[in-house]
């Protein structure tokens, strides 16, 4: 099988770079055939000629710093969810299988990525001045012990995020996990009871609900 690829320039270096798509089964059984383990993709898609599309999800990276965790990422998730439903967008929590979070709602494509950036930032601000206590949106290392930075930056064109079911490559390799907001929930109330998952967890989660981030992902009316 030819793996299908699309060129495109990095700002950086102005190098033309070859991005694989991934398009179905057979695309992705090779890259697992070439042990690529952790796969990382941007919030667009390719057309049919190969050129990028305005994003199609919006994802907001909620990284927390120490000693803040799972329990502080799941208090701000449910105030990133209550903020994008205000302007119409459902929400799917994903637990990152490193240390925190990425929440994604779907979008109709309409507009360009730097607008898209520029509404998770917007949200990332008014949080951070909402809950100062436990959110940042600036990147500065040292604001960060205790808080949970929202990295609104992920929705730049030339970023990529951990792709939902991907595994990590780490020592322990937990898996970037589609979660219930029931689940988030409960992490919110109760420390200690929201945690990451390995590929078993998962493997017996899709097995028992099937895809929980395709059914939650639905796009804008």
């Amino acid at each position: 099988m030819a793996m299908p690829t699309s060129g495109s320039r990095s700002e950086s270096t102005r190098d033309n770079l070859s991005y694989p798509i991934v398009d179905g089964a057979a695309a992705l059984t090779y890259l697992v055939n070439l042990a690529s383990l952790e796969l990382h993709v941007p919030q667009w898609r390719f057309d049919a000629q190969g050129r990028p599309q305005n994003p199609d999800r919006l994802v907001i990276d909620l990284d927390p710093g120490a000693p803040a965790g799972l329990h502080e990422c799941a208090q701000v998730a449910l105030l990133v969810r209550e903020r994008l439903e205000r302007i119409g967008l459902a929400t799917a929590p994903v637990t990152s299988g490193s240390k925190g979070m990425q929440l994604y709602a779907a979008l109709p494509g309409e507009q360009d990525s730097s607008t898209i950036s520029d509404v998770a930032r917007q949200i990332a601000q008014d949080l951070t001045r909402v809950r100062p206590e436990l959110v940042l949106w600036k990147m500065t290392k040292s604001l960060r012990p205790g808080k949970v930075l929202l990295d609104w930056s992920q929705n730049a064109a030339a970023k990529t995020t951990i792709t939902p079911y991907s595994l990590r490559g780490k020592d322990v390799p937990f898996v970037a996990a589609p979660r219930t907001w029931a689940e988030v929930e409960r992490g919110a109330e109760q420390r200690d009871s929201l945690s990451q998952l390995d590929m078993e967890d998962v493997l017996k989660r899709v097995a028992r609900d099937g895809d929980l981030f395709g059914a939650m992902l639905s796009p804008p009316r």
